[in-house]
């Protein structure tokens, strides 16, 4: 199979999205244009450690997987069980990476333990506690057994952060999305390498916020001293969260309203999942056979991952205009 890497989002979306399909099928795939549009066109060294993590696992033959190629060819083989160890090199993105392995895992016929060090918190992408405790969540849901332990963060630019992931066989079952019922919203404010007012004021920050409009929250901190400095706060509820990262010159109050005016948007719109997890789902809808999820907004990414994974999978996604903000997205 072909796809034009540019197509829609034209990111490192489709890379992750087609290999995991790939790996899931058998089909081989061909990736031309692979980034084209954006600044630094071809593989980054996050993407790299992906596929070439993925190869490991799959047996995969690989062709162009190095930095800045705009041509992949990956040819997978059989998925295996077991442990093993990848480091990113960078702060690339832990939640990316497991984006990209995550789909075709759960087929291996054995546990598959990986310690992975890289990116914890950063931006661009999900952070690792939204995976853990968003993400994860809903899939948890469809069937998927997994638990990914944070053993250490690590932020841009030094990352050195690491988990575990451990993927069981699991197989899924179709899963209608519908409303959110949470009301109480749960978080983590985190640093490193700073004062340790920095992610209580974080915490305070968010705390207050989401009481001005009416939700209970309960928002822990956690303060660390690893080699990687940082901050940044996550929040969820259900199946939609928030997340923003410190960064000099912004003040940590700031950091935990972010987080918290991201949320509340959510949780007033009335959508049973946020905008970034709608993306992640359609794979995982596609393997189920079924499925539907309402939210707020429909985002290039997922319009792109609804592309991919039609390309792979014998399905046709419906989006549907509520008219009332909403949009349903169906399988």
């Amino acid at each position: 199979m072909k796809l034009d890497g540019s197509f829609g989002e034209g990111g490192g979306q489709i890379l992750r999205t087609a290999v995991a399909l790939s790996a899931v099928t058998g089909t081989p795939v061909e990736i031309d244009n692979i980034r084209k549009g954006r600044p630094k066109p071809g593989l980054s060294a996050q993407h790299v450690k992906a596929v070439e993590g993925l190869a490991r696992i799959c047996n995969a033959q690989v062709t162009g997987c190095h930095l800045k190629s705009t041509r992949l060819v990956f040819t997978p083989g059989k998925l295996s069980g077991g442990n093993f160890e990848i480091d990113i090199g960078t702060a690339g993105s832990i939640s990316l990476f497991l984006q990209c392995l995550m789909p075709a895992l759960m087929h291996a016929p054995g546990t598959v333990r990986i310690k992975i060090t890289g990116g914890t918190d950063g931006q661009w992408s999900p952070s690792i506690d939204y995976m853990r405790f968003v993400t994860l969540e809903a899939l948890r849901k469809m069937g998927y057994e997994c638990e990914i332990k944070l053993i250490k963060r690590g932020y841009y630019p030094r990352g050195g952060g690491c988990v575990e992931a451990i993927i069981n066989r699991s197989s899924l079952k179709p899963i209608d999305f519908e409303g959110n019922k949470c009301s109480h919203v749960e978080g983590i404010s985190h640093s490193s390498g700073l004062p340790a007012h920095v992610a209580q004021r974080q915490a305070a920050s968010a705390y207050k916020r989401l009481c001005e409009n009416g939700y209970e929250s309960r928002i822990l901190t956690e303060v660390n001293d690893h080699p990687s400095t940082g901050s940044g706060i996550t929040l969820w509820c259900g199946a939609v969260g928030g997340i923003a990262l410190g960064k000099p010159g912004l003040k940590a109050e700031k950091v935990g309203e972010i987080a918290a005016d991201a949320i509340i948007d959510e949780l007033r719109s009335g959508a049973s999942v946020d905008e970034y997890l709608a993306d992640q789902l359609i794979p995982y809808m596609a393997l189920a056979g079924g499925g539907s999820f309402t939210t707020r907004k429909i985002t290039l990414h997922t319009k792109t991952n609804i592309w991919v994974t039609e390309q792979f999978l014998p399905v046709k996604f419906k989006i549907e205009d509520l008219g009332t903000g909403l949009f349903r997205v169906r399988v």
